[in-house]
């Protein structure tokens, strides 16, 4: 065994410097826990490292868009919504860590310090108490080990941290949060959602709410962060600080202790566990770009990973004690995954209000709770789904009739074209052992790690579900004096969602879940897993909001428990 020394041992260790790992570190630090982040992945630094940022469309060979060599040397991540030739930095490449796909995945991964935070979407909504209860109630999954009276201190504890744009609705199906002012919804977007709501008196149409400062307090300012300029160039990395990510707010807030150190192309082989003092003792650690094996040391370990390499680590994890992988007594690590389902959508074009137009690039949509299954289970399929939709005017006309040439049909093209509307789905998946990750026994990826297989799929659940809302979303569509109504089932992979979760879930049964009510595993109690792992099930939501929540509450508690000599 390696010798511990100061330089390889450290109170606690946190893997990944993502959304949730940023938190583990910040609040570590801030409790006085000397801290290692592990990242895989290359260093990014706060506005240095977005080199695309500021970037003219002109500054791009092909106009910052995806060629058709990307696509087709990424048949993968090219399906992203925020891959493209001025953000591609920021994605793991299809060939640079390979897996393997049982059944059609698409894993959306960004290996560098800060991870997906630079370049997640940034809507965040609290989970309300039915998202907690549903499943036990209604059958289709365990009881959660803990309610939303649980976490509701620890939402407004990160949402003031974080900076949450909304407005106070006052829905007891969706919370409201420690709210900076909302954006605003258009002229259409209103008139749809009073003609929804009039006609569907169990349905809340209300702007989105979002990680962006529309107008930082000192919390936010004393972060360096600035206002939302409303760009639309998020996923190049902000340089004002104003959407929320680990490299503009958490780790530099965790740098400023003096607690922290992190280690960039770090890449986690396994958590190494001690059979005498019959808990985990630390990392091994093989260098991304040499392959030089290191150890390191600590009391605790978080795990924050992102899902599907959270797991990973716990199965490669193996000792004497845990021959399948660390913590894994019952066989269910790597099982139980979920997503959301994304498939479902409708376009429609409306009349009138050719008088008006809008200003700014607004970072989020109009959004509608869940309806279906709130109280009981009033349908035919469980869970249930978030609605979204979006109403805009085309910058010219594309449907000009008459001549085809000349300056009146130069002048009718330059006025702007008719109001359309996009409506979209964000489905609740159900929790089946089927789903899973596990361990190839043959391919290794270039860390001489086993590659994961893969295995998630789409159910009779999910068709249902989908089909309940393409038939709702039409109607409402057409209740809002929608025209030209459209829907239509994309039939996208599970995984393009970017909303994996489960494989070491909570619960209050060690037969029946890996973790307890603190995140930690019921077997091995210095382990901790806070990302998307731990989710018993998905909910409506998005769901950043809630891993961070998680993760706060899950770091208190660790702080007390080694202060107190229990871990």
């Amino acid at each position: 065994m390696i010798e511990k020394n100061d330089s390889n041992t450290f109170d606690a260790i946190v893997i990944g410097s993502g959304i949730s790992g940023s938190w583990a570190a910040k609040e570590l630090c801030e409790k006085g826990l000397r801290t290692l982040i592990l990242e895989r992945g290359r260093n990014v630094n706060h506005i240095s490292d977005y080199p695309t940022a500021s970037s003219n469309p002109w500054d791009f060979p092909h106009r910052g868009k995806e060629t058709l060599k990307m696509r087709e040397e990424n048949p993968v991540v090219s399906k992203c919504y925020a891959f493209e030739e001025a953000t591609e930095h920021f994605f793991v490449k299809d060939t640079e860590h390979p897996y393997i796909q049982e059944k059609p995945f698409d894993w959306v991964r960004g290996y560098q310090v800060g991870g997906k935070s630079l370049i997640w979407a940034r809507q965040t909504q609290r989970w309300s108490k039915f998202e907690f209860e549903k499943p036990a109630r209604d059958g289709y999954g365990i009881e959660w080990p803990i309610g939303y009276e649980d976490l509701e201190e620890w939402y407004s504890y990160v949402e003031e941290f974080v900076g949450i744009s909304g407005h106070k609705d006052g829905l007891e199906t969706l919370p409201d949060s420690e709210f900076l002012p909302p954006w605003e919804m258009n002229v259409v977007e209103k008139e749809m959602a009073t003609q929804i709501m009039e006609r569907y008196q169990d349905r809340h149409v209300i702007i989105g709410r979002c990680a962006h400062l529309t107008d930082p307090n000192e919390i936010h300012k004393a972060q360096g962060r600035g206002k939302c300029q409303a760009r639309n160039l998020c996923y190049r990395g902000c340089p004002y600080g104003a959407y929320f990510s680990a490299n503009a707010s958490t780790l530099p807030h965790a740098e400023k202790t003096g607690n922290l150190q992190l280690q960039s192309n770090a890449v986690v082989h396994s958590i190494i566990y001690d059979e005498e003092q019959q808990k985990a003792i630390g990392v091994k650690v093989v260098d991304r770009l040499t392959n030089e094996v290191r150890y390191y040391f600590s009391k605790i370990i978080f795990i924050n990973a992102s899902t599907i390499n959270t797991n990973l680590i716990l199965l490669h994890s193996k000792s004497e004690r845990f021959p399948n992988g660390l913590g894994n007594d019952n066989g269910l690590l790597g099982k139980y995954l979920s997503f959301h389902n994304y498939r479902g959508s409708l376009t429609a074009t409306r009349p009138g209000h050719l008088n008006s137009y809008y200003f700014g690039r607004r970072p989020t949509s109009i959004m509608m709770p869940n309806f279906r299954n709130v109280r009981q289970q009033d349908t035919n399929f469980n869970g249930g789904y978030m609605s979204f939709y979006t109403a805009s005017r085309s910058s010219w006309n594309r449907t000009v009739e008459g001549d085809q040439i000349g300056a009146s049909f130069k002048e009718k093209l330059s006025q702007p074209g008719g109001w359309s509307v996009y409506m979209m789905m964000q489905g609740e998946t159900i929790p089946k052992e089927k789903n899973h990750v596990r361990l190839s026994e043959k391919a290794t990826d270039n860390w001489g790690i086993p590659q994961a297989i893969i295995s998630v799929d789409y159910d009779e659940n999910d068709e249902k579900l989908l089909a309940d809302f393409l038939k709702e979303g039409a109607a409402m569509l057409e209740a809002a004096a929608c025209e030209n109504i459209k829907v239509s089932d994309n039939y996208q992979a599970p995984g393009l969602d970017i909303h994996e979760m489960g494989g070491v879930r909570m619960g209050k049964n060690p037969n029946t879940s890996l973790l307890n009510e603190w995140n930690q595993l019921h077997t091995c109690q210095n382990v901790f897993v806070t990302d998307g792992a731990c989710m018993t099930s998905t909910g409506v939501q998005n769901p950043s909001l809630t891993y961070m929540a998680l993760t706060a509450r899950a770091a208190d508690f660790a702080a007390k428990e080694i202060k107190a000599g229990r871990l």
